[in-house]
């Protein structure tokens, strides 16, 4: 039985149907739609598997806060319940950092593009990201081979460019990796 068979069909669902679904089911809650996500493929996992384990590295070494890899829930509204790729939370917003959930805007957020989520990557999701405070969100290319980075400035993003060479984070000071070890 398809895990949403398990809740009321409805035109929008919110965070308490979405939560009635089974721990583990391939969805994100999008706009009140309950947004089917395949499994990521190999490469799209090399990728986070690279770019995560250094940047866990830095941050725990340093102790600026927390990361956290998908699948995770990041709560932004009764609607909108996203599992980015990677998240990472400064030690002074812990508070954010509840039982089941991410309750509020992570402090950097990383998502990988694929064929399934670009499009609420690059808009949908995006769009939430600035409006809800994310200081920094990355998008990663596997096809470009590029990061681009945008920051948030009074409630809109501003991209600092579209990286091939070496990515750096302005939120964490000191974090830079070259781009060709991300894409091997």
């Amino acid at each position: 039985m398809p895990a949403t068979e398990q809740i009321d069909k409805k035109k929008t669902y919110t965070y308490e149907d979405y939560e009635r679904l089974p721990e583990g089911a391939p969805y994100q809650l999008i706009g009140g739609e309950l947004i089917m996500v395949p499994s990521p493929i190999p490469y799209h996992q090399d990728i986070l598997r690279i770019l995560g384990l250094k940047l866990a590295a830095f941050v725990e070494e340093k102790r600026l806060g927390k990361i956290y890899f998908a699948p995770i829930d990041v709560y932004f509204s009764e609607t909108d319940t996203y599992q980015p790729d990677i998240i990472f939370i400064l030690k002074d917003r812990f508070n954010i950092i509840g039982e089941k959930k991410i309750e509020g805007s992570p402090d950097l957020i990383i998502e990988i593009l694929s064929p399934a989520t670009a499009y609420y990557d690059l808009r949908i999701k995006k769009e939430m990201y600035e409006r809800g405070g994310v200081k920094e969100y990355w998008i990663v290319d596997p096809m470009q081979k590029t990061i681009e980075v945008f920051i948030n400035k009074n409630g809109k993003f501003e991209s600092l460019g579209n990286f091939k060479d070496v990515v750096k984070s302005s939120l964490i000071e000191g974090f830079n990796i070259a781009v060709r070890e991300i894409f091997r």
